[in-house]
């Protein structure tokens, strides 16, 4: 691949729902730039942006693709992404290293959830868009009805730019209504706009000069006076409409024929921006923000966006914001400090690499073996040190527990685990030490599920996996006083202990108090940290139903020893024991963790979603309306809460989002303590 300049680039998100034919689009730019010889097909597995396994499988997008394009002098980078929420983390990694976004949306569907969640995260970073109405040759499409949807959902100016010659099956091409050319076919040959769609493309076109002109105070002179305005002047025009978000473009295609793609590809080039655009970074030494331009001539920073693993090292996909980045060099990263070697780079084209000696800066590459960097990290000049912002990514709000399946996958399973979450910073994972489990957590039930398929695949370690057990708590309510004595006689040595403890609640988070009263020296203070640990062995453990015990004092009080059989295993029985008993006369509780949980729906299911909240056991702590959406906040307690995505999906039709945390322990109501304790005993029988 050749070398382009950054006024030559074009870096540009495909967003959607799913289905609407993101791969299949990115497969016909390909063919129609001379890359392929035949498109690939979805559904033969044979794209090259689903190159992973679990996708031919799936025949779907799971991960964020990177395909390079060479068009008209112009290097086009395509992010391919999936179309499902539960893959949101490859779809922001892909959102932060653009600078236009291509809106897909079907042309019988309209605009669909998926749409309206990945039109918010485009609004998050103000990205230029373009929207293609995709899949014209399909039965019942229509043109009209889908960008009518687009004014209901979104606050825009929608302005075509390419209409459809037919429909469905009659589908024959497009027509430019800058150029007022027809491109015929999957060759996009050039031919008359038709007759009988003059009138059509007449009206068009004055709406696309008007929303030239409207950001350019010369065009908007000229066009007032009643001058014609130049296609070059109009391009110009709604180049800066675009790059200020005040229009958005709307074309149309059949992604799977190729018609339309040609004249689709040649508005990408010419349309969108160009990554001109400076950004602020950080010096760590200073801590004063920086502005770094789009010149391949300055100080090196680059932003690694996105990571793959598997057994035999890691990818690191980033994109150039200033500078240039060499094969074979040396350069920092700001974030842990520490120098990297860069071997041979690459510009990827799904799961291919083209060998280039250097990335300039806008543009998009990929490096193999860098040994300290991850997902969100800076690369840079080491005598320019300058941090860029990371990426955001949402809270993990599906959970699993984890189980090796043999002994040998026991072995492997932390490392793998481990690896999965450097390639997805969507998922986390934990060892929950009150319930024994190994918990991992990420953004839905397919999410979960995929990893770990992958863990098998990628690393050899299969899990099994259950419902996460709820990490309640142990604590008391009232102050309880308890003597216990220990006295075991074997014809030998005996064992002789005598405890008097208090017992008595302390303030949420903290934790455990241990207290010494004893006076007159009835106990040696030798045996006040044998005493302890006898205590702490329970408190791990608990004495209701299996949980931690937390805020609780313990004061011991008094007690007896005796001159020969008093010793550390005897006190250390004496504080245990004593303890539980103590314990079970101190008013012992449950405490559950309650959730803070955000949830955004359409208007239309707010109170389905607030009555599902209410049989939830939450308390709704406020309602806001945002964008035309609701938005409620509310506490529920976390055992309500394990398969909340499937329910909200079912109540929404999938156009339900939420988020939560864990924010504090609250008392298990009584009602429910039975049942807790009753199942805590049958599994430890």
């Amino acid at each position: 691949m050749k070398d382009y300049r950054t006024e030559q680039l074009r870096n540009v998100v495909l967003l959607s729902h799913q289905g609407a034919g993101k791969t299949s689009l990115t497969e016909s730019i390909l063919f129609a730039s001379g890359v392929l010889n035949r498109t690939g097909r979805v559904e033969d597995g044979n794209t090259v942006a689903d190159f992973d396994p679990e996708e031919v499988e799936r025949q779907m997008s799971l991960s964020a693709s990177v395909v390079a394009v060479e068009w008209q002098g112009s290097k086009i980078n395509i992010l391919d992404t999936p179309g499902t929420f539960d893959f949101v983390g490859e779809i922001k990694q892909a959102i932060r290293v653009v600078d236009g976004a291509l809106f897909l949306i079907d042309s019988v569907a309209g605009v669909e959830v998926g749409t309206e969640l990945t039109w918010g995260y485009a609004d998050e970073r103000n990205l230029p868009r373009m929207v293609v109405i995709n899949k014209m040759d399909r039965e019942n499409a229509s043109f009209e009805r889908a960008l009518d949807t687009l004014g209901k959902h979104f606050d825009a100016q929608f302005i075509p730019l390419l209409l459809p010659i037919g429909s469905q099956s009659s589908f024959a091409g497009v027509v430019d209504v800058v150029k007022m050319k027809a491109f015929m076919g999957a060759e996009g040959k050039a031919a008359n706009v038709p007759a009988n769609m003059a009138d059509q493309v007449e009206e068009a076109r004055m709406m696309v000069i008007e929303a030239a002109a409207e950001n350019d105070d010369e065009l908007i002179i000229k066009y007032l006076d009643g001058e014609e305005l130049t296609d070059e002047e109009i391009i110009r025009g709604l180049q800066a409409s675009l790059a200020g978000g005040t229009v958005v473009p709307v074309l149309c295609a059949a992604g799977l024929t190729g018609f339309g793609v040609r004249a689709l590809a040649d508005m990408i080039a010419s349309y969108l921006p160009a990554p001109a655009e400076s950004v602020v970074g950080r010096n760590p030494a200073t801590e004063e923000d920086e502005e770094l331009g789009a010149d391949a001539a300055a100080p090196l920073t680059a932003l690694v966006f996105k990571t793959t693993v598997d057994p035999y090292g890691r990818q690191s996909y980033f994109r150039v914001y200033s500078g240039a980045l060499e094969s074979d060099s040396r350069v920092l990263n700001v974030d842990v400090r520490e120098e990297e070697r860069i071997g041979q780079l690459a510009t990827p084209r799904g799961g291919d690499q083209l060998p280039v000696a250097r990335v300039v800066a806008g543009d998009i590459g990929v490096v193999t073996k860098l040994a300290h960097t991850d997902t969100g990290q800076t690369l840079c000049d080491r005598d320019h040190p300058v941090k860029l912002p990371g990426i955001e990514f949402p809270v993990p709000i599906f959970s699993v527990a984890v189980a090796p399946k043999t002994k040998a996958d026991s072995a492997k399973m932390g490392t793998a685990l481990s690896r999965l979450v450097e390639e997805d910073p969507t998922f986390e994972w934990h060892l929950e030490p009150s319930t024994r489990q190994t918990i991992l957590s990420g953004m839905g039930d397919a999410h979960v599920d995929i990893a770990c398929r992958r863990l098998k695949r990628k690393f050899g370690v299969e899990v099994l996996t259950a419902v996460p057990k709820v990490p309640y708590r142990e604590t008391v309510t009232r102050q309880s006083e308890e003597t216990y004595r220990h006295k075991k006689q074997t014809g030998g040595a005996g064992q002789f202990a005598q405890v008097s403890m208090r017992l008595e609640p302390v303030e949420p988070d903290t934790g455990f108090v241990y207290d010494w009263e004893v006076v007159g020296g009835s106990i040696s203070g030798s045996f006040r940290p044998s005493i302890e640990k006898g205590i702490r062995s329970v408190l791990e453990t608990g004495v209701l139903a299996g949980y931690p015990v937390v805020d609780i004092r313990v004061a011991v009080t008094d007690g007896k020893e005796h001159p020969v059989d008093s010793k550390d295993i005897a006190f250390q029985i004496a504080g245990r024991e004593g303890f539980k008993q103590a314990f079970l006369r101190a008013g012992p509780v449950l405490l559950e963790p309650i959730c803070e949980v955000t949830v955004t729906v359409p208007e239309e299911y707010m109170g389905d979603v607030l009555n599902d909240l209410n049989t939830r056991r939450g308390r709704v702590m406020g309602m806001d309306q945002q964008h035309g959406r609701s938005i409620v906040s509310a506490t529920v307690p976390l055992a309500e809460m394990q398969r909340y995505s499937t329910s909200l999906r079912a109540i929404t039709q999938g156009r339900g989002l939420y988020s939560m945390k864990i924010v504090s322990y609250e008392q298990v109501p009584s009602h429910l303590v039975d049942g807790v304790v009753a199942e805590a005993k049958q599994e430890e029988e």
